[in-house]
């Protein structure tokens, strides 16, 4: 069972990497690929470039055998649309089934996506959640792909979205980006490495 877990990472964090540990441990995952965001469709672009987030990201999972990079979406031209990533993916994987891990806020969002269901024909849905989180009632469409028991991923290639809680450790991009504009310390919110790489490159400065 392959993972995948996108987002711009600017920069990449201790939330980001924490997390990824959980969903890979808990959900006995072949592999959890990390998947930077080229050009995201529902933000404004990332201030730092992708290959930079994308050096980031090396740095931070370098030392982690089960996390992987998958730059297909920096490599691609254009908006970075997940049906297309999943697309190619399923094509690549056969029948392996793949999770896409997500947050409440992109979840409670999703209706917007780009050709957002057929997302569910290449994939099931995770939604990682904090552990004060209580889901409010789900829409017919999801309600009917709804499962409860995590090892029920397995059954099947796609199709099917869980609640998954995970460590709340309250770390934000943006906050960490303010930090540095600030001149403020960042240590324990992302890796030393990524630190100093962030200052050797003069990134987030005023």
């Amino acid at each position: 069972m392959i993972g995948i877990y996108g987002g711009t990472f600017n920069p990449v964090h201790y939330g980001h990497l924490r997390t990824a540990l959980e969903v890979k441990e808990l959900f006995a995952l072949d592999e959890l690929r990390l998947l930077p965001c080229a050009l995201p469709a529902h933000r404004e672009n990332p201030s730092v470039n992708a290959q930079m987030r994308l050096e980031m990201l090396q740095i931070a999972i370098k030392d982690y055998v089960h996390l992987r990079l998958d730059t297909r979406e920096i490599q691609r031209p254009g908006v970075s649309y997940m049906v297309d990533t999943l697309t190619e993916l399923r094509k690549e994987l056969g029948n392996t089934p793949i999770i896409l891990f997500m947050g409440t806020d992109a979840f409670n969002g999703i209706s917007s996506w780009h050709r957002w269901q057929e997302l569910f024909h290449y994939a099931h849905i995770v939604v990682m959640t904090r552990p004060q989180f209580k889901p409010s009632a789900l829409p017919e469409f999801y309600d009917d792909r709804l499962v409860t028991v995590r090892e029920s991923l397995k059954s099947c290639v796609s199709g099917k979205i869980f609640f998954q809680k995970v460590r709340d450790l309250d770390i934000s991009a943006s906050d960490i980006r303010n930090a540095f504009i600030e001149q403020k310390n960042p240590s324990f919110l992302l890796p030393e490495p990524i630190i100093e790489y962030i200052r050797a490159h003069n990134l987030y400065s005023a």
